[in-house]
């Protein structure tokens, strides 16, 4: 048995090493059925709270499910994570033993190891999960070896990786931002699909994206646009131009795809299992409808058999905050998201540059 000193100093070691971890992984508990699988989850956005919602699903995910989990963020030089900073991901090297790939991201310019390791990981055919901004996922200067990647790339993929990968890029807001909400609707016929299993409802307070998947897309659930914020609230009926073709049309005649798949094969050769969905602000994943489908989308991506109705109860208090930009807890590092934890609000933000 340890004496009291020896325990302390275990204990103070204990919360060094936390403090200086770059990200947190998630081990599943004794008694929980491990799948032997390593999904790597990828936070880094400035708008959509994703250094929020990817440890949520982890814990899900390890503790519920079974599965090894490693969240990665955009860390600045103390190690506090800041999603503003667009050419941040430490220990990229997990994407070497990723089995699925759940992705949270916008206009990132990664470091050249960290955009390796994920090529790599994508080119060797890892099924990948997208949510909401991944569709415009990076955002790399001319004359970056990496700008086919960006968003509004012209070659060797118009639209960059996004529409090339996961089947869109960055197009417009079609619902009004923060004033019109989304309401899934399935597809006819696509109740029965595996990855809707379980999944009563869909409800988003981000609104729906402008979207046009590919021909070989598979779509699920389109967005319907309501009137206001709340779940309650009727279907838009105002009419809106479209942004490829300046034709227009009423809002949700027809909806726009909100949730796909596809197989797409990368420029190595191998095929991914793509699933994207458009939704997935760290709110959306507040109602339990969004978290059974990314659970499902992470068996179906595997190609396990998809839950009946995967528990997707919160291990721990999840409380994020509303998106927008600035709107980030200040001051946190990964260690504040570890197991166990209840996040704290974080620091007064800095004060905005004077003009």
């Amino acid at each position: 048995m340890l004496r009291p000193a020896l325990r302390l100093a275990f204990f103070l070691g204990n919360l060094a090493v936390a403090a200086a971890q770059s990200s947190l992984v998630f081990t599943p508990p004794g008694g929980v059925a491990a799948q032997s699988k390593h999904v790597v989850l990828l936070s880094g956005d400035e708008e959509y709270r994703s250094e929020e919602a990817m440890p949520m699903l982890a814990k899900i995910l390890s503790q519920r499910h079974g599965f090894r989990c490693t969240v990665l963020f955009p860390l600045d030089a103390d190690g506090t994570i800041n999603p503003e900073n667009q050419k941040s991901l430490p220990d990229s090297e997990a994407l070497d033993r990723a089995d699925l790939i759940v992705m949270s991201l916008r206009f990132r310019q990664w470091p050249d190891d960290a955009m390796k390791h994920f090529v790599a990981a994508w080119q060797r055919g890892v099924p990948i999960v997208a949510l909401r901004t991944s569709t415009h996922a990076f955002n790399f200067p001319a004359g970056s070896a990496w700008a086919g990647y960006s968003y509004n790339a012209k070659a060797p993929w118009a639209g960059g990786w996004g529409k090339f990968a996961l089947g869109e890029t960055w197009v417009t807001h079609w619902g009004k931002h923060k004033f019109e909400a989304t309401r899934g609707v399935f597809e006819p016929g696509a109740a029965n699909e595996a990855l809707l299993r379980g999944v009563s409802d869909l409800f988003g307070d981000s609104d729906v994206y402008e979207a046009y998947p590919p021909a070989d897309a598979k779509i699920l659930v389109r967005g319907q646009v309501l009137k206001g914020m709340s779940p309650t609230d009727a279907p838009a009926d105002h009419r809106k131009k479209r942004a490829t073709d300046k034709q227009e049309q009423a809002v949700n005649e027809p909806a726009m795809p909100i949730v796909w798949t596809r197989l797409a094969a990368n420029d190595a050769g191998t095929k991914n299992k793509i699933l994207t969905t458009t939704m997935g602000a760290a709110t959306d994943l507040e109602h339990e409808g969004l978290r059974r489908l990314v659970i499902n989308g992470v068996y179906w991506g595997l190609g396990l058999d998809v839950p009946a109705k995967a528990d997707v109860r919160l291990v721990d208090p999840y409380s994020p905050h509303k998106y927008g930009f600035k709107g980030q807890r200040y001051g946190l590092k990964p260690a504040d998201y570890a197991l166990g934890q209840t996040v704290p609000e974080g620091k007064t933000p800095p004060p905005a540059p004077k003009k």
